[in-house]
């Protein structure tokens, strides 16, 4: 099984994407071929070879005449399924966007629909997660997974005005990967970076397993003082076996049989914020036959030393045990279904392509139930059914 892993220990974004794919032995011309599908013009691809510190790396260029950068998610959509694609380019490439318009749907609280892009609305940002679809089928890559991301710190100017980095988009995006600050006062990872590697990317940590083939090294607009402002991409095969489990866990674990109930509730809130995957209670019989609980957080290996202080200082045990575990996981992405009370977002779960679970989103449904003054069962069943009905929910 064919396999990259984005080590992004200077961040990602579009380009540097584009340049590790180029690097790694994407034919700059087919990859112009494919891209030139799509319905604009004006626009000019090139690579050439620069250095970042004592890294050499590809830098691909989009140049564009174009002015106007603001484009609708419904616009773009309809330009890769009119272009003609691969039928898994275009998937990808919508995946990308669409994941990009959830996130930006969240952020301003509009719906999905409505949702106009700005800088990533231009040619060069379309071209950018495109031809990393395009690339990325070109040399066959099936599965993803991505090292921890540099985010860098600071301000960054945007059309919404100077924002913290990561932009607010940008840090939806990554809801759910391994992240930390290398304390470089720079955006490392762009939006359009953020939507390739949180869309594509089934695990997030260390490198896992591979036989490497190819390596590319795909550099960054700016030259950092601080390190080499490269995306380093690892090409590869996986075994079907190891891919199956992808993932290492922390599990943080400890008892309490003397803590009041209300703690209990506001630890979970600061874990989840502190990057936990997953926190739950389990009852327990204690010594002197006291009921207890067994708490347990599921976490990052790089977060649990984080998490495991958190516990001490939050709860009323005097003491935490941490393991390590290995994780199978479904392939996340994500659909989006029109119902009669309006779009819905479905999660879906998928192994080798197909289909396993399916589950509407609930804070849409919720938003959608209190909207309308509907059961939001009704709507959960409305939303599953308008997915169910489409064609190739199966696969």
């Amino acid at each position: 099984m064919k396999a990259a892993y984005f080590d992004c220990f200077s961040g990602i974004s579009g380009d540097m994407v584009l340049g590790a794919l180029v690097d790694a032995g994407v034919e700059l011309g087919r990859l112009e071929a494919e891209l030139r599908r799509l319905p604009f013009s004006g626009w000019k691809l090139s690579a050439e070879k620069v250095r970042r510190g004592a890294i050499s790396a590809t830098k691909v260029n989009v140049e564009a005449a174009e002015q106007h950068h603001h484009r609708s998610l419904t616009t773009i959509l309809k330009m890769i399924d009119g272009a003609g694609l691969a039928p898994r380019i275009a998937e990808r490439a919508r995946k990308i966007f669409e994941r990009l318009g959830a996130a930006e749907a969240k952020v301003h609280d509009v719906p999905i629909d409505q949702v106009h892009f700005h800088e990533v609305g231009a040619v060069d940002a379309i071209i950018d997660i495109t031809g990393a679809a395009v690339g990325f089928e070109l040399l066959g890559i099936e599965v993803f997974s991505t090292s921890p991301l540099n985010l860098g710190g600071g301000r960054v100017e945007t059309a919404h005005g100077t924002l913290p980095v990561p932009a607010p988009a940008t840090a939806e995006l990554v809801r759910g990967l391994a992240c930390y600050s290398s304390g470089i006062e720079r955006e490392l990872v762009t939006p359009t970076g953020a939507a390739i590697v949180s869309t594509l990317a089934t695990a997030s940590g260390a490198m896992p397993p591979m036989t490497v083939e190819a390596l590319g090294w795909g550099a960054g607009t700016a030259d950092l003082a601080e390190q080499p402002n490269v995306l380093r991409l690892f090409v590869g095969e996986r075994a079907a076996e190891a891919e199956r489990w992808n993932q290492m866990v922390a599990v943080i674990e400890a008892n309490v049989d003397d803590m009041n109930p209300q703690l209990y509730g506001y630890f979970a809130e600061r874990a989840f914020e502190a990057g936990a995957l997953d926190v739950f209670s389990t009852p327990a019989q204690m010594k002197k036959n006291r009921p207890g609980l067994l708490l347990t957080v599921l976490a990052p290996p790089e977060s649990a030393e984080r998490l495991a202080a958190l516990l001490l200082q939050e709860t009323t045990t005097l003491g935490v045990r941490i393991s390590e575990a290995r994780r199978r996981c479904l392939e996340r992405d994500w659909a989006t279904v029109e119902t009669a009370y309006g779009p819905v977002r479905i999660k879906l779960g998928r192994e080798a392509g197909r289909v396993v679970n399916a589950a509407p989103e609930y804070e849409d449904c919720r938003r959608i139930a209190a909207e309308r003054g509907v059961p939001l069962k009704q709507v959960f069943a409305e939303a599953l059914w308008a997915f169910r009905s489409r064609k190739g929910t199966e696969s």
